[in-house]
């Protein structure tokens, strides 16, 4: 009996091959609280949970906002 077209070790594989990394912040979040930044002129609103700060528009100058853990690396 011959193997041609067929799995060998059916099932085997761990699937982690490339882009199994966890991605930004090593896969974890930044958690409820915090502040979302203005990295321009540095105003500073209260973060919302499931709200990306990057969604939001600085009430100051109008800039995108970044999370304030990512404006201090």
């Amino acid at each position: 009996m011959n193997n041609f077209g067929r799995n060998i070790n059916p099932g085997g594989g761990r699937g982690l091959g490339r882009g199994g990394g966890r991605g930004r912040n090593k896969g974890g979040a930044f958690g409820v609280g915090g502040y979302c930044v203005c990295a321009k002129c540095g105003a500073k609103v209260p973060h919302q949970q499931g709200v990306k700060c990057t969604t939001l528009k600085c009430p100051e100058c109008g800039k995108t906002m970044i999370r304030e853990e990512l404006l201090n690396k």
